[in-house]
């Protein structure tokens, strides 16, 4: 295995362990380096070194990135609801991860009637 491809799972673990460090410190903190996009630039890494730079392949998966983020927001939006109204994590993530695979539906169904 080369250093490049187990650098993007290190990096991971590194930032699940500061999230964990950071939560007891702030909340607010632990969040936003939750949310960074670091795994968005390791995935453009990922595609970039498996597709040689290929500038096609690079511009549809950015594509793919933007598009992405409405489902995930629409993830974070449900959870926080989710809990403010008095869910357990559990129940919490089904709320979540439904309402971010409904998302992700519409995105397809967009993608294949828009042609994007």
């Amino acid at each position: 295995m080369k250093w490049q491809d187990a650098l993007p799972v290190l990096v991971s673990i590194v930032v699940i362990v500061a999230v964990a460090v950071l939560e007891k410190q702030s909340k607010f903190i632990a969040a936003i380096t939750a949310t960074m996009p670091l795994t968005a630039a390791l995935a453009l890494w990922i595609v970039y070194s498996s597709s040689e730079g290929d500038g096609d392949s690079m511009t549809d998966f950015s594509l793919g990135l933007v598009m992405g983020i409405v489902p995930t927001v629409a993830f974070a939006v449900a959870a926080w609801l989710a809990f403010r109204a008095g869910f357990k994590l559990v129940p919490a993530l089904v709320v979540a991860y439904g309402t971010w695979a409904v998302g992700v539906g519409i995105l397809i169904g967009l993608r294949k009637t828009l042609g994007l």
